[in-house]
């Protein structure tokens, strides 16, 4: 009985270890968001991921730099890669338990009317979020 739960401690401590140690491939994570069917910034939820593309007044650079701010206020969220300058930014942000990664991926391009930004909120492990990347696209989207 003693192994079976050290060996299912073991199991737990493993499995949480990947979860946070894995690392994170800019190359795989850090790429063009497709951008959702309507611009006009409403949040569509898929199955563990969620897009937005909201046209916005003000320069690209400007526009990310200040969704850059809102995203690393966000607890548990860090920069894995991009710039303001770059046109695109990808946060990583983990749940508060288990560390489990989401990845955000925001991308700014000039339009007619100032600025195109396109986000995509996806999860790296599992199949469902319960709607969180959704929610973190709803809490960040407004302080814009």
């Amino acid at each position: 009985m003693g192994m079976v739960l050290g060996l299912l401690a073991l199991l737990v401590i493993g499995f949480g270890a990947y979860v946070r140690l894995a690392p994170s491939d800019p190359a795989r994570w850090h790429v063009s968001p497709t951008p959702a069917a309507q611009p006009d910034c409403t949040v569509q939820q898929g199955e563990g991921d969620a897009r937005a593309t909201c046209l916005l007044p003000a320069a690209p650079a400007e526009a990310l730099a200040k969704l850059d701010a809102i995203a690393t206020a966000t607890p548990r969220t860090t920069r894995l890669a991009g710039s303001p300058e770059e046109g695109r930014i990808t946060w990583i942000t983990r749940s508060a338990l288990w560390g489990f990664p989401d990845y955000t991926t925001a991308e700014a391009a000039p339009d007619a009317t100032g600025t195109r930004l396109t986000l995509h909120a996806r999860l790296r492990l599992g199949r469902s979020d319960m709607g969180v990347n959704a929610a973190r696209l709803r809490d960040w989207l407004p302080r814009l």
